[in-house]
């Protein structure tokens, strides 16, 4: 059964960090918006650590009630296990509360009068005049939704990105983490970063410990290694430094993240791409959600621009091209 079509500024599909900051802010905008998920919530099913870098905090508002304690300390370790201490004058990173903060990002959504469609899932669209026609499965019906704009916050194999033609991520890495819950007493917040070519090959392994929460993953290319052995064998390896015996596991998250850098083509005149799907992350300096942030809201000003003035020329600032130069230091050194 098809339900008629409803009608929208925009459709934002994916109720990720990306997606529900750029609801929020096109909504900010004046725009009706549409947010849709295959999720029931998106605080269900959490793939990133959720680690938030000093310019993060600096630049944006995020609930405190939603960050876990500062953390100064850095330890990095070689394959053999030699540490190199670091720390640092100021709050360097804070691990985010993933649930509770999109559940906190979801509730202003709807107070900005954004429309939320849980467990709806993206199929195709096809181009209408002056708009497109979306085309939800929801676990009743097919959905069609009439929105002048798209906006593809759906991870890093985005169903929109190839809908609108637009390039998709070709690169990545499979990351998986165990988080735990502190039963004893805080240690000192501490980041713990692990070369290992062999439980992490490509990328790293890491413990990080804010005090109250203990996350202990690996991360690297899925050609190359088994990841959840990995984890376990890693796990083992580092019970010195974590006393996980001490704690209580509360989920375990994984997923694919992006590493080829910003794509090229993320916009056209029908929609365009943020988050993962555009090859936001920056995972080599454990920042990929500053960028994330940052390049859902441009985004939210380059629609707005677009749809008030109808000029594509406003879409040219939404460029892959020009935000690659960015991460070229980033990739080489990865």
């Amino acid at each position: 059964m098809k339900r008629e079509s409803a009608e929208y500024d925009v459709a934002v599909i994916g109720a990720g960090l990306a997606g529900l900051v750029c609801a929020r802010e096109l909504a900010r905008e004046g725009l009706r918006v549409l947010l849709a998920d295959r999720k029931p919530s998106p605080a269900s099913t959490i793939q990133t650590t959720g680690i938030f870098v000093r310019r993060t905090l600096e630049d944006f508002h995020l609930p405190d009630d939603c960050l876990g304690p500062v953390i100064r300390h850095v330890t990095l370790y070689s394959p053999s296990r030699r540490a190199l201490w670091l720390e640092s004058p100021h709050d360097e990173f804070r691990v985010g509360r993933m649930a509770k903060l999109y559940s906190f990002l979801l509730d202003e959504c709807l107070h900005l009068k954004v429309e939320w469609r849980p467990r709806s899932r993206f199929l195709f669209s096809r181009p209408a005049r002056r708009a497109s026609i979306v085309h939800l499965q929801t676990p009743s019906r097919i959905e069609r939704i009439r929105a002048r704009y798209i906006v593809g916050a759906d991870g890093a194999n985005s169903a929109v990105a190839r809908d609108l033609s637009l390039d998709s991520n070709r690169e990545w890495i499979v990351g998986i983490e165990d988080v735990y819950r502190r039963t004893s007493r805080p240690g000192m917040p501490r980041f713990h970063c692990f070369l290992d070519p062999v439980l992490a090959p490509g990328y790293l392994a890491w413990v990080v410990d804010d005090g109250e929460e203990i996350h202990v993953g690996v991360g690297g290319y899925s050609d190359r290694f088994e990841p959840a052995a990995a984890l376990d064998t890693f796990t083992m390896s580092v019970r010195e430094i974590t006393n996980l015996g001490c704690m209580r596991r509360i989920e375990r998250r994984g997923g694919r993240i992006p590493v080829g850098g910003v794509l090229h083509r993320i916009a056209n005149a029908r929609g365009l791409l943020v988050g993962d799907a555009a090859g936001a992350p920056s995972p080599l300096t454990a920042g990929g959600l500053d960028p994330c942030l940052r390049l859902s809201t441009f985004a939210a000003q380059v629609i707005g621009n677009y749809l008030r003035t109808s000029n594509p020329a406003a879409l040219a600032e939404y460029s892959g091209a020009r935000f690659r130069s960015r991460f070229i230091s980033r990739i080489w050194m990865r």
